[in-house]
């Protein structure tokens, strides 16, 4: 199978591939965008795309984009997957630590070390990819800008480690799907499910639905609220855990609680450990 991925060879996303595939053909892409565009045409047969850190939260581009759009066909949560992220600074052969000025990486990882960062006193340069970061300090070779990423994707490029575990928090783990076009599927043993959801305009109409689905047997472990396509309407994803199988998630969201104007099961999976 082909896998798509949003990022370049040695980025976590590309760590997250070959755990989950190692026998098949990963495939990088420059955005979240193009990434779904090559799953939607069939450029790829999988997704493996980031959805939420640890440390940081949801990957909000990701998640806004299950919900699907205009003229692109339904994609469906297959799996989630968790990788342990330890950040390193990166940098040429001989440099040194102190004389660091700038720090190139992703966002998301920016954001998971700002702290740790700032009190090193390196200002952060944002790039679109941990693993392009590292490619670009080592083409431009300047010591006083490291790379923020993976501690694998310096060696290749012939490029030192000057600190290992550069992150604000040690449980620093990105949650990630793997997505496939097409409907949703639930094996027998698939205990978790994400779900979307407008709610009713009428005072209590959330509260009730999310107490309706805990006394259905549903552990919501996750909820986040988004803008919707119309002006000041927004969205609800929600993370179940419920019985295995397809009869414990019917048990859970049939019939679709009252106050609930409109239910997605967006995909089904075995929790991740």
């Amino acid at each position: 199978m082909r896998i798509g991925y949003q990022g370049e060879a040695h980025s976590y996303s590309f760590r997250a591939v070959g755990e989950l595939f190692p026998a098949d053909e990963p495939i990088g892409y420059p955005s979240f965008v193009a990434s779904f565009e090559a799953l939607d045409d069939g450029s790829v047969d999988r997704l493996v795309m980031p959805v939420e850190n640890s440390t940081t939260g949801s990957v909000l581009p990701v998640l806004d984009r299950l919900a699907g759009a205009e003229g692109r066909g339904p994609v469906s949560i297959r799996r989630e997957h968790l990788v342990e992220i330890r950040h390193a600074l990166l940098s040429v052969p001989g440099a040194d630590l102190a004389q660091v000025r700038y720090v190139k990486s992703h966002p998301e990882a920016l954001a998971q070390a700002e702290a740790t960062l700032n009190r090193l006193g390196i200002r952060p340069v944002p790039r679109h990819d941990t693993a392009g970061a590292v490619r670009e300090v080592a083409t431009d070779a300047d010591p006083a800008v490291a790379a923020l990423g993976p501690p694998e994707a310096g060696p290749p490029l012939g490029l030192a480690i000057l600190r290992e575990n550069v992150m604000d928090r040690d449980h620093n783990t990105t949650r990630f799907f793997v997505l496939a076009k097409g409907g949703t599927e639930v094996d027998p043993d698939d205990d978790k499910t994400t779900i979307m959801f407008t709610a009713a305009h009428r005072p209590g109409a959330l509260a009730l639905a999310l107490t309706e689905l805990g006394l259905r047997g549903a552990n919501l472990t996750r909820i986040e609220s988004r803008p919707s396509d119309e002006a000041w309407s927004y969205r609800f994803f929600v993370d179940l855990v419920h019985p295995p199988g397809p009869e414990g998630l019917r048990r859970v969201i049939e019939p679709q609680p009252a106050t609930l104007a409109h239910l997605l099961v967006l995909g089904s999976y075995r929790s991740a450990r």
